[in-house]
């Protein structure tokens, strides 16, 4: 589905101070060998994961042509940080600012790098996260979060970030099940000022456990945002959309390197038509899908 893949680089960990977040930034970087003015991906991981992650989807961005960088947030397994912690009610907020925090640092990421500072386009800068991430992602997009009164928050959009994608993101904090809503209150999304140009993707079996609705909760950042926005529906597909967070990790419950291996090509070319206006990449792979006899998903766009 993909061409040969040319070689990449990845350098970890880059440490960005971070006063005040009680740790250190942690980001992971990786770029192709070769090539100029490259685009930025900046990705969030889900609940758990690390800059270590999603290795399926940072390899094969950075394989074509694309900057990828990747925080570690603080709910990552890898620093252990206990639920009492302080900091927990606010790791969401905290999630936010490591993404601006890591656009903000960009020269000092791409100086990290052998051989890619200069090679590096500012001006084309895309997000990505999953699950969590995605809810992180999106903030950086134009969602808000529900203060309890309804009201939208804070506005943390970016101007930086030109477009992004957003894997399995949850929906509206409505139909959340009374566990979720008590402990994760920051789960109240508003979508209507997500204005920037998104790839919305859900899998049609994903049942989360935090919603009392079905997977179409998933379809809410597509129904209730305004447009540029396209939703991918991934027939089949669970929480981890085939794998993405790595290969043969144990919290994939729907396997299927085919499913891994179009989110990789549909990604890859929404982003690089998003952030180059002359390219077709995502106008030819769109058609490939809407002419495929046995799809694996299907397109809505608005």
């Amino acid at each position: 589905m993909s061409d040969s893949n040319p070689a990449i680089v990845s350098v970890k960990p880059v440490i960005l101070p971070a006063p005040g977040r009680g740790e250190d930034l942690q980001v992971r970087v990786s770029a192709p060998v070769t090539g100029d003015d490259l685009p930025v991906i900046v990705f969030s991981h889900g609940f758990g994961w690390s800059m270590d992650g999603y290795a399926p989807l940072a390899d094969q961005w950075a394989a074509h042509g694309f900057v990828v960088v990747q925080p570690t947030h603080l709910d990552s397994r890898t620093l252990g940080i206990p639920h009492e912690d302080p900091r927990f009610p606010r790791i969401w907020r905290i999630r936010v600012e490591d993404l601006t925090r890591t656009l903000d640092e960009l020269t000092v990421l791409e100086a990290s790098v052998p051989g890619l500072a200069g090679r590096v386009d500012h001006d084309r800068i895309a997000v990505a996260g999953h699950s969590w991430g995605a809810q992180t992602a999106s903030t950086l997009l134009g969602a808000r979060v529900l203060d309890p009164d309804g009201a939208p928050g804070e506005d943390l959009s970016d101007l930086r970030v030109k477009a992004g994608v957003l894997l399995a993101l949850t929906g509206l904090g409505d139909d959340l099940t009374p566990f979720a809503a008590e402990q994760l209150p920051f789960m109240r999304p508003s979508f209507t000022t997500m204005t920037a140009p998104a790839l919305i993707v859900a899998g049609d079996h994903d049942q989360s456990p935090l919603s009392t609705r079905g997977p179409d909760w998933f379809t809410d950042p597509y129904t209730y945002s305004p447009g540029d926005k396209t939703l991918l529906t991934l027939y089949g597909a669970e929480h981890s959309l085939g794998g993405i967070p790595g290969y043969e990790v144990a919290e994939t419950t729907d396997e299927s390197p085919a499913r891994v291996a179009l989110l990789q090509h549909l990604t890859t070319a929404f982003l690089r038509s998003a952030l180059h206006s002359e390219d077709t990449s995502w106008k030819t792979a769109a058609a490939a899908l809407a002419q495929d006899p046995d799809p694996l998903g299907t397109l809505r766009s608005k």
